[in-house]
């Protein structure tokens, strides 16, 4: 099942909505693909989908929760992954810190 909360994140001059999936990510992506959601908007286990693409979602199936439902969904089906535990992204420093200098 697909699950949404109403657009009421605010971020870059817009409300934001989380879109979950509770039974596997592969719908998520799946669900958000027939959205036209970017991949771009997927974060560890949910996309942000902007509030002109939430009536769509409900549209396509997305059963709207409050927005204290999601992380319960997302840990009941055993699909939460938090900040804390997502392995960082390497940037540009950390990536010049794990080459060797051929000088040495």
């Amino acid at each position: 099942m697909m699950y949404v909360d109403r657009p009421s994140w605010p971020g870059r001059g817009r409300l934001w909505s989380h879109l979950i999936s509770d039974v596997s990510l592969a719908e998520l992506h799946a669900f958000a693909e027939m959205l036209g959601a970017p991949r771009r908007g997927f974060d560890r286990d949910h996309y942000d989908i902007p509030a002109d693409r939430f009536a769509m979602a409900v549209w396509l199936g997305a059963q709207v929760v409050p927005s204290r439902d999601i992380v319960r969904l997302l840990r009941a089906a055993n699909l939460r992954r938090p900040k804390h535990l997502s392995r960082p992204r390497p940037d540009s420093r950390d990536l010049a810190l794990s080459v060797p200098d051929p000088r040495l």
